[in-house]
């Protein structure tokens, strides 16, 4: 490694070579917008998307209550206010909170990690088109009678059919669980960015802070959306099919939505309020002047924060009957949570206190102050409904409300709007204007605490949440129009904010500069693309550290000046010591990712409406636009070693477990077996609600032992398969041959025979699905195998292709080891599901 101290090589521009680098460097949307770093772009349009669901969400909300400013008011009609509160619910947490935080992640993670983008910018771009085409659509449905109205958690039986009939719920069901999908897509992307794209030098011990709640961020989106894109499957098919998951006359149980919704629904929370925690974390030391105090106490407040929060989901349960020893563990749970919230309170603090200078009151630190005291008024809170007798007497009133809003918008929304003033230099070519932003600050601070404060009153004065009118004379007469003027005021901070962003907000490829003199890598110097070079980095602050760095990494001084690989490219460096390893390759510019997200939306939402054949004609061309997107993304080691610096030569290709993309594969079977892990849960759980549906060992209900052995051997066959096909790659440069075409297609063979053989003994042994919660819940082991099966199968015939026409081999072999990695999974995944299914009756019969 070389000495950081000292500049690596400069390295003068030729004349022209500018304009060649914006051509090289253009954006994978396609587009030639003023700034080619694109990892910027996508972030913005990811977060005026998210912004714009914040606004529309808002009127929702304005609309309402002024429904609610007077007893008996009459303004809205039921339904429709049902509607409204269900869409409004929904573009909070769903389409405005997390992809919110997602957007920054994608916008501020490079360049804080001085990385040149991303490593996966199309999958960026199509999680953020699919993002926005699927949440216009859902949000559109309130203009045409089509919004679900059961509220934003969907709670069955009032969703099934028998109680909301028509399409409404679907548009719901479909649309979140599409959204949901592209959410994992971003986490996927931002957990191998922080861990694979660091600079020289960052360990782990070196990550920005907002980094590190990123990647727990990212983490917790991967174990905690699979449970409810598994619940919104169980209410759909049900719904569809009549499975009944949800139905107590056949088995079923309504309390397992709730078990699934809040495994993922109060995780959320924190994953909402860590990555705001985490932009706090940058900003205070910039104000105070000193480096974050307790940086390590910090980092383990927040891989605690995630930890504990996925213990908590019964903390929204607590009146439905569950057993008091559960009851005690769970309240405990809610409260120890606040311990490391805690620890991350009296680190700003106490940062603050060691400033070196006067703190500086600024847009950006009053939206701070203000961050601060409403979350730990939303904390205490939170404390006293993790006690069960308090939880008893204020559930579903409206100081749920008050509690739910203090922790959502203190813990969210205003260290988003700090984020805005404090990052916008960064990006536009002036700095947002501190005296509006101090208007927007004071409106909003004041409007939020009138609107929401009387709220605590009104819900232990009695009033329930979830109503759309309620009598006069019970005493929440005034407090409910003090809380409508509020949200009037707060709405009136919000658009001063607007009109400051559409008058001054100017992006631009170098923006304002340091204007805050921060000390993190986010404010180097921009260039063509990103910075120029790649610095070492030795601390924690980088510009602090070395005030010269930012004019070493403009003049091309470290790792990567330019573009050795004559394209689009970054340093990829070890998950724990940030050494170099190789350089990525990026794609260029390119739509076939845009048209993915849209074919694939259309597939969704033609489902919803139950148009069965052009939904399936868009999925064929989702898949088409998907090879077209993947099938020059592994381009093999044609381009040799390059200089990236410093005498340093790395390859430009890698495989196996060194390359990025095989962390990426870890990670989506992750996601695969947490969902996966939400049936067996599920399974179990309705055994234990239902057992009278369950058959015995040796019952007719079940087939025999020979099914299952078959299935069971078919899943190692195909492990067999392409552990085979593994060792009869081809040699470079030369086409497959029939063992390695052969060694696929057993392989994907196997798995789909294993599936078939699987489903089709429960069948001619009389089972069905519709006839109990056991049939439905044995047929949904069968159809989550065969969608992994599917997918396997897919991407079988995508390397097939690539090996004919002799664009993988043993060298340039990724797309076959991935391939191969989800074939492993699968097996393993539909074997532990004829363990449970098979296995499970008969050792309790």
């Amino acid at each position: 490694m070389p000495d950081p101290a000292l500049p690596i090589s400069k390295t003068p521009r030729p004349p022209g070579e500018e304009e060649e680098l914006l051509r090289i460097w253009a954006t994978p949307t396609g587009w030639r917008l003023p700034s080619a770093v694109n990892n910027t772009v996508i972030g913005l349009i990811y977060l005026g998307a998210a912004l714009l669901f914040f606004v529309l969400a808002g009127i929702l909300a304005l609309l309402m209550r002024l429904q609610l400013a007077q007893p008996d008011g009459q303004f809205i009609g039921q339904e429709l206010y049902n509607q409204m509160f269900t869409v409004h619910g929904t573009t909070m947490m769903f389409l405005f909170a997390v992809p919110a935080m997602e957007a920054l992640g994608v916008m501020l993670l490079p360049q804080m990690l001085a990385a040149r983008d991303l490593p996966f910018p199309r999958l960026s771009a199509f999680a953020i088109w699919a993002y926005i085409i699927g949440g216009l659509v859902f949000f559109s449905t309130i203009l045409y009678d089509l919004a679900p109205a059961g509220g934003w958690f969907m709670y069955p039986p009032l969703t099934l059919t028998e109680y909301q009939p028509g399409d409404n719920a679907d548009f719901w069901l479909l649309g979140i669980g599409f959204i949901e999908i592209s959410a994992i897509a971003g986490a996927i992307e931002i957990v191998i960015g922080v861990l694979r794209t660091r600079p020289p030098g960052m360990t782990l011990s070196k990550m920005p802070i907002f980094a590190w709640s990123m990647l727990v961020f990212a983490a917790m989106i991967v174990f905690a959306f699979p449970a409810v894109i598994l619940a919104t499957m169980l209410l759909e098919i049900e719904r569809a099919f009549g499975w009944p998951f949800f139905t107590a006359a056949r088995g079923g149980d309504p309390l397992l939505w709730q078990h699934l919704f809040w495994f993922f629904g109060h995780p959320e929370v924190y994953i909402i309020f860590l990555p705001a925690a985490g932009l706090v974390s940058m900003m205070v030391p910039t104000f105070a002047r000193t480096p974050l105090v307790g940086y390590r106490l910090i980092v383990v407040a927040l891989i605690a924060t995630g930890f504990f929060s996925f213990g908590l989901w019964v903390h929204h349960m607590f009146t439905t009957g569950i057993p008091g020893l559960s009851l005690a563990f769970f309240s405990a749970a809610s409260m120890a949570v606040a311990i490391p919230s805690g620890i991350q309170v009296f680190s700003w603090i106490a940062t603050m206190a060691a400033g070196r200078t006067r703190w500086r009151i600024t847009t950006p630190s009053l939206f701070i102050l203000g961050f601060l005291f409403i979350f730990v008024v939303g904390g205490l809170t939170g404390v006293m409904v993790a006690m069960v007798p308090i939880d008893f007497q204020v559930h579903d009133t409206y100081f749920v409300v008050a509690h739910l809003h203090y922790v959502l918008v203190g813990g969210m929304v205003f260290p988003l709007f700090a984020t805005f003033y404090y990052w916008a230099p960064m990006l536009s070519r002036k700095p947002l204007s501190e005296r509006l932003g101090r208007w927007s600050f004071g409106l909003m601070f004041v409007g939020f605490n009138v609107a929401f404060f009387p709220m605590h009153i009104t819900g232990l004065a009695g009033m329930p949440r979830r109503v759309w009118t309620y009598p006069s004379g019970l005493g929440w007469d005034d407090l409910n129009l003090l809380s409508t003027v509020g949200s009037f005021v707060l709405a009136a901070g919000v658009l001063v904010f607007l009109v400051d962003l559409a008058c001054n907000f100017r992006l631009s490829d170098r923006g304002a500069g340091n204007t805050w003199d921060a000390g993190t890598l986010e404010w180097l110097p921009g260039d063509v693309y990103s910075t120029r070079s790649i610095p070492h980095v030795t601390g924690r602050d980088p510009l602090w550290d070395r005030p010269e760095l930012a004019a070493e990494v403009a003049a091309g001084a470290h790792y990567l000046p330019d573009a050795p690989t004559g394209g689009r490219e970054t340093l990829v460096t070890s998950a724990v010591e940030a050494e170099p390893q190789y350089v990525l390759q990026m794609p260029g510019a390119g739509w076939p990712q845009v048209l993915t997200a849209v074919f694939t939306a259309a597939c969704f939402l033609l489902l919803t409406i139950k148009v069965v054949l052009p939904a399936v004609a868009a999925a064929v061309l989702a898949i088409v636009f998907a090879i077209v997107w993947l099938w020059p993304l592994d381009p093999g080691p044609a381009k040799g070693r390059v200089d990236v610096g410093a005498g340093l030569r790395l390859p430009t290709y890698m495989t196996g477990p060194q390359s990025h993309g095989w962390w990426a594969m870890v990670v989506l079977m992750l996601v695969a077996g947490s969902l996966y892990l939400s049936y067996f849960f599920s399974y179990l759980y309705v055994w234990t609600v239902s057992p009278e549906v369950w058959p015995a060992g040796g019952s007719p209900a079940l087939p025999g032992p020979g099914r299952p052995l078959l299935s069971a051997a078919l899943c190692i066959m195909a492990v067999v398969a392409f552990r085979a096909g593994d060792r009869w790659l081809p040699a470079p440069g030369t086409r497959a041959g029939l063992p390695s075409l052969l060694s696929i297609a057993i392989g994907c063979a196997s798995l789909v025979a294993a599936v078939t053989v699987e489903i089709e003994g429960h069948w001619q042994a009389g089972l069905r699905p519709q006839d109990t919660a056991y049939g439905a819940m044995v047929y949904l082991a069968g159809l989550l195998a065969a969608q992994v099966a599917v997918v396997v199968v897919l991407m079988g015939l995508f390397t097939a292709a690539r090996l004919v026409v002799g664009r993988t081999d043993r060298e340039c072999r990724n797309s076959f080891d991935y391939t191969a990695l989800l074939g492993y999974y699968a097996a393993g995944q539909t074997l532990l599901g004829l363990a449970l299914v098979h296995g499970f009756p008969r050792l309790v019969a």
